[in-house]
């Protein structure tokens, strides 16, 4: 597949009209020019988790980082992959041949992300992975140029999952994503669920941005599980979700699992659909002094939407990266991502989103995980106070063993 410049580079000609030119200091000083992309998705299911928000934390976090000051210049630019791994692909083949990006964030989508993670690899850039969840990323497809910062499905599983089966949800049933995160996601639940001796009644798999779920959830109740496991993202999740609601299937006695939530998706539900769904996220805008400042000093470039952990890990891998750039140089920086990456794991994490954190081996960042509870309309105090803090799963223990990924980077 060919795409044209006009085809790819959304900078050119839609950022424009979303508010978000092409972000350049206004100063250009002596120490180079760094050039990051964010590449997510801008018009389909997953854009309220990535799309506009997504780039304009990239941008506050080239304002925090102070680097323009030490005399480098930041542009920003991005595109929309459409949830096509072509077309993700040729877009970061045509940025680093054509337009001189030196590192891509963002890439909601697995297949998407896997994809890219291939082109980065061999161009030697440097790829921040916010919103893709496969753990493959950080398993089988570990790259050493590839940081993959906020979330994966095992991190998911362990916390939602293992939830749900304590509470004594011991028998599931899947409604599942058809691709690469959707598929890892559920066979990191039903890991989980297994471990904790339960057992998986059947799965059904749907297609990229569904509209009706009627079916599925059908099938789903005539297996007589007391889980429903939603092993999906984005608007897919809300449909499920409101369709669920319509059909009455909780007031019935079963459970819904909602495997991956973000906050945008609760805000996109309602609070009288959506009270009571448990989910984990590794940021909440209200949940500390730091994560609020953050939210304070963007919130006001997002055109009336909050950042989410996929948002959050956009700016705080943007930061650490940009720290790291300030450290090397420009040029250096420049010159190879696999030593920028080294870089960025030999160097400390530490951002108002996350904390204080580190970058594995196999380039899994590590930050506590969150396990929240909706909060009935009438506990909300006010827009977007939406989450009840349940459980903190600590960073030591939210992510998958090093041991356990399968990493070549690895050492043995």
């Amino acid at each position: 597949m060919t795409l044209s410049r006009r085809t790819t580079l959304l900078g050119a000609a839609t950022l424009p009209a979303l508010g978000l030119l092409p972000f350049r200091p206004a100063r250009a000083q002596a120490g180079g020019t760094i050039k990051i992309g964010v590449l997510n998705d801008m018009s389909g299911v997953y854009r309220d988790i990535s799309g506009p928000t997504s780039v304009a934390c990239v941008r506050q976090a080239v304002q925090d980082s102070g680097i323009e000051a030490k005399g480098v210049k930041v542009e920003v630019v991005a595109a929309d992959h459409q949830n096509k791994p072509d077309v993700g692909a040729n877009v970061a083949r045509q940025w680093f041949d054509q337009d001189g990006v030196d590192m891509i964030i963002d890439v909601p989508n697995s297949a998407v992300a896997l994809a890219v993670n291939s082109v980065v690899k061999e161009k030697n850039k440097v790829y921040v992975n916010s919103t893709g969840g496969t753990t493959e990323l950080t398993g089988g497809q570990c790259s050493p140029n590839t940081v993959h910062w906020t979330y994966d499905t095992y991190m998911l599983a362990r916390s939602t999952g293992g939830a749900m089966v304590k509470q004594g949800g011991d028998s599931w049933y899947f409604i599942t994503a058809d691709y690469a995160f959707g598929h890892d996601l559920e066979r990191n639940t039903t890991n989980f669920v297994k471990e904790a001796g339960g057992k998986v009644l059947g799965s059904v798999r749907h297609p990229l941005q569904s509209t009706d779920f009627s079916s599925f959830l059908l099938q789903a109740q005539q297996s007589r599980a007391k889980v429903i496991g939603l092993a999906n993202a984005g608007t897919d999740t809300i449909n499920a979700v409101k369709q669920a609601a319509e059909f009455g299937v909780t007031r019935r006695g079963t459970k819904i699992a909602v495997l991956l939530m973000f906050i945008n998706d609760v805000h996109g539900l309602g609070l009288n659909a959506a009270q009571g769904l448990v989910c984990t996220e590794s940021f909440y805008w209200d949940l500390n002094d730091r994560t609020r400042a953050f939210t304070n000093r963007v919130k006001g470039s997002l055109n009336g939407n909050m950042p989410a952990m996929s948002h959050a890990g956009c700016y705080a891998g943007a930061l650490h990266y940009l720290k790291v750039v300030a450290e090397m140089g420009a040029a250096a920086a420049k010159a190879s991502g696999v030593e920028t990456v080294k870089r960025m794991k030999a160097m400390p994490t530490d951002d108002d989103c996350f904390g204080a954190g580190k970058i594995r081996e196999d380039g899994r960042k590590l930050h506590p995980a969150y396990l929240f509870e909706v909060k009935a309309p009438g506990d909300s105090k006010g827009p977007w106070d939406y989450y009840k803090l349940l459980e903190t799963t600590s960073a030591e223990d939210a992510w998958r063993p090093l041991s356990a990924g399968g990493c070549p980077l690895v050492r043995s």
